[in-house]
C-alpha cells in the first residue's frame, strides 16, 4: 500500500514551492453609468508561453491602463473602461487559461449594491453579467476553488496522506480527519473574517515543519509515540497552521461582500470534498497496487517515509530562509 502511496508523493516533488500558482483575479468595479474601472491580477509564474488576458465587451473602450506593478507572488495592472450600455447582459472572458492549467477569479461591482462572483475555467472561458447575482453560483463556484486549492498544494496533500500512514484504513482514520478538518475550518474562518491576522512565512515554515514532525513520527515505527495512540490531537494542532495557509490562498481570490458566509462555507466544503477524494484515490490505487505486486510491497513501506521527510526538510529549509529574510 505505501509503495503506490510513494507515487503519489513523487508527482509533489516536481513542485517544492507550494501555491505559486494562485488563480488569477478580475476586479471590475462600475464608477459611473458608463464608466468602470478594472484591475487585473496574475500569477508571475506560468506553466505556459500562453499569456492568461482577460476579454471585455466589443461595446467597452479601454480608456487608460497603468504598467505593471509586482503585489506578492503576481502581478497588477489597472484599467479604466468606457462602456456606453453598462455591463448587464454582457460577457467578459479570460484566455489562456487551458494552457496554464489554471482558473481566474471574476469579482464584478455593479451600481446599487449589484454584486457579481464568477470563476473562468478552461472550459467555461465566459461569464454573461447577470442583473442579480445567485447564491448557487456563489457556492458552486467557492466549492471548485476549495477543492481545486486542495488538489494544488503538495504540501497539505502530503500531510493528508501521512495521517493516512500513521492511522491505516479503520476507525481511527475518521477521527483523525475530522481532527484536522475542524482545526482547519476553525483559522479559515477567524483569519478570513478579520478576527486575527498572522505572519504569512512564519505560518508556511510551520506548515512544512508539521509535515516533518508527521514523518518523524512515521519513522519511528508503531508505538513510537503518544501520537501513534491519539493522532488526532496532531492532526486537530497542525490543522490550525494548516488553515491559515487555506485563509491565505482565499484571500489571494477575495470573498463576494454580500455573500461572505456562503462562500467561506463552501470554500471550506470544496476543501473537504478535495480531501477526500484523494484519500479514496489513495486507498484505490494502495489495494490494487498490493493486488499486482503482492508480498513484495513489504519491503517498499519506508520509502513514502523518507519522502515526507525529503521534501518537508526542504521546505522547512526553503521556508525558514524566508522567516529570516
Amino acid at each position: 500500500m505505501r509503495f503506490w502511496l510513494l507515487l503519489f508523493s513523487l508527482c509533489f516533488a516536481v513542485n517544492a514551492a507550494a501555491h505559486r500558482f494562485a488563480p488569477s483575479l478580475l476586479e471590475v468595479t462600475q464608477l459611473s453609468e458608463t464608466s468602470f474601472g478594472a484591475s487585473w491580477k496574475t500569477p508571475m509564474q506560468k506553466v505556459s508561453a500562453t499569456p492568461i488576458e482577460p476579454h471585455f465587451p466589443d461595446a467597452c473602450d479601454i480608456t487608460s491602463t497603468s504598467p505593471w506593478i509586482q503585489e506578492g507572488t503576481g502581478v497588477l495592472m489597472q484599467l479604466q473602461l468606457s462602456c456606453a450600455s453598462g455591463l448587464a447582459g454582457e460577457t467578459l472572458s479570460i484566455s489562456g487559461l487551458g494552457e496554464n492549467q489554471s482558473s481566474a477569479l471574476l469579482r464584478v461591482t455593479l451600481a446599487e449594491g449589484i454584486f457579481h462572483q464568477a470563476v473562468f475555467t478552461a472550459t467555461e472561458p465566459n461569464f454573461v453579467v447577470p442583473m442579480e447575482g445567485s447564491a448557487g453560483t456563489v457556492a458552486l463556484d467557492y466549492s471548485w476553488l476549495g477543492a481545486e486549492h486542495i488538489w494544488a498544494g503538495p504540501d497539505h496533500l502530503l500531510f493528508v496522506m501521512g495521517l493516512l500512514l500513521l492511522v491505516g484504513w479503520n476507525r481511527r482514520l475518521i477521527f483523525t480527519v475530522t481532527a484536522f478538518t475542524l482545526g482547519h475550518s476553525i483559522t479559515l474562518a477567524m483569519v478570513t473574517l478579520g478576527l486575527f491576522d498572522y505572519p504569512v512565512s512564519l505560518v508556511e515554515f510551520m506548515i512544512a515543519l508539521s509535515i516533518y514532525i508527521l514523518a518523524v513520527e512515521l519513522a519511528r515505527g508503531e508505538g513510537g509515540g503518544a501520537l501513534w495512540r491519539q493522532p488526532w490531537w496532531l492532526a486537530g494542532g497542525f490543522g490550525l497552521l494548516h488553515g491559515m495557509g487555506f485563509a491565505g490562498a482565499l484571500a489571494e481570490t477575495g470573498l463576494p461582500q454580500s455573500n461572505v458566509p456562503l462562500a467561506l462555507l463552501f470554500f471550506n466544503v470544496g476543501i473537504e470534498l478535495g480531501q477526500l477524494a484523494f484519500i479514496a484515490l489513495l486507498v484505490v490505487v494502495a489495494v490494487l497496487g498490493g493486488k499486482l505486486i503482492g508480498p513484495r510491497v513489504t519491503r517498499l513501506r519506508p520509502m513514502p517515509v523518507y519522502v515526507l521527510g525529503a521534501l518537508s526538510a526542504m521546505w522547512c529549509i526553503e521556508r525558514g530562509l524566508e522567516v529570516l529574510a
